[in-house]
């Protein structure tokens, strides 16, 4: 499989002064991104997630360690690599004077896109981003969600065979959000390979192809959502729905280590003849193998945030 980004033992460390120790944000991590998918990469506050996208995309030198982006050698390639991939930041970096349109120009004057293409590729994309009525409405006045889809749109002015994404759904109401995931997922339908940072373990869960969980500036778990759950599933848990004479519903649990046969016998025996509704397979979350993995709730992450925002919620 072809690989859009290698990661070999890449850090980096921030010197605060003689009196003070050092900061290792990044410290000898290693990974691959596939080219195609999309790559979460999750952690909590401060864990190393921004100092990782600030690396690969030649925004911070490292202090060890090598990548290679788009096969290209990070160190020595970096002008080719920043033609090649679209940067999301969390904060945008459109101009408030602007309208929208003429920021996506200058966009494509900044990456070299032929001037014939600019007009008809600028309207293609306000269309595609849903800001087609928004088009000569300076950047400033905007809604929180129509500026980070014009960021997005801004970053693939150049059709980037890769984008960085990072925290791009925080802070924004739930329709706002679910129509920047649906975008998202259409980037990849079309071949994008995106490396995206959220604190919305439910986003991730929903987009990611593979999840990489940062903590303290090491990766302590990198596998698929599916691998990921497997891996934090320790017993069998059934769920079983019952109902009573008068149609009042209860949910019972049982865990065990013989399999799922065995536990639904368990819960069977304690039915005292109410009747069965269902009985499911309980799977832990891509939050519950979080939790597992640092210690810290997705409430813990989102507070950090400054709230829930709309990423939580919707699809």
């Amino acid at each position: 499989m072809t690989e859009a980004i290698q990661v070999e033992g890449l850090t980096k460390v921030f010197t605060n002064g003689r009196d003070r120790p050092s900061l290792r944000a990044v410290d000898g991590i290693d990974f691959t991104v596939h080219a195609g998918e999309v790559f979460g990469f999750l952690g909590p506050n401060g864990a190393g997630k921004t100092s990782t996208i600030r690396l690969l995309t030649g925004l911070s030198r490292p202090t060890a360690g090598k990548a290679s982006v788009l096969g290209l050698d990070l160190d020595k390639d970096l002008p080719r690599i920043k033609k090649s991939i679209g940067v999301v930041p969390e904060a945008s970096n459109l101009y408030d004077e602007l309208t929208a349109f003429d920021n996506l120009i200058f966009a494509m004057q900044l990456y070299g896109v032929p001037r014939a293409e600019r007009r008809p590729r600028a309207e293609l994309l306000l269309q595609r981003f849903r800001l087609g009525e928004k088009r000569d409405a300076p950047f400033a006045r905007l809604s929180r969600g129509m500026k980070r889809a014009l960021t997005i749109a801004a970053a693939l002015v150049h059709r980037p065979r890769l984008v960085f994404l990072d925290e791009p759904t925080t802070g924004l109401d739930v329709m706002s959000a679910r129509n920047l995931r649906g975008m998202i997922a259409n980037l990849r339908d079309e071949g994008v390979t995106v490396f995206l940072t959220t604190h919305y373990l439910e986003e991730a869960e929903r987009l990611c192809d593979r999840v990489a969980v940062i903590v303290k500036g090491r990766i302590v778990a990198l596998d698929t959502v599916a691998g990921l759950r497997s891996s934090a599933q320790q017993k069998t848990v059934v769920e079983m729905t019952l109902a009573d004479s008068e149609g009042r519903q209860e949910k019972r649990r049982a865990e065990c280590d013989d399999g799922v046969e065995s536990a639904i016998q368990s819960l069977l025996s304690e039915t005292s003849g109410r009747r069965v509704l269902a009985v499911d397979t309980v799977r832990p979350s891509l939050e519950d193998v979080f939790v597992q993995l640092t210690g810290l709730s997705a409430e813990v992450m989102l507070s950090e945030k400054g709230g829930k925002g709309g990423g939580s919620a919707g699809g």
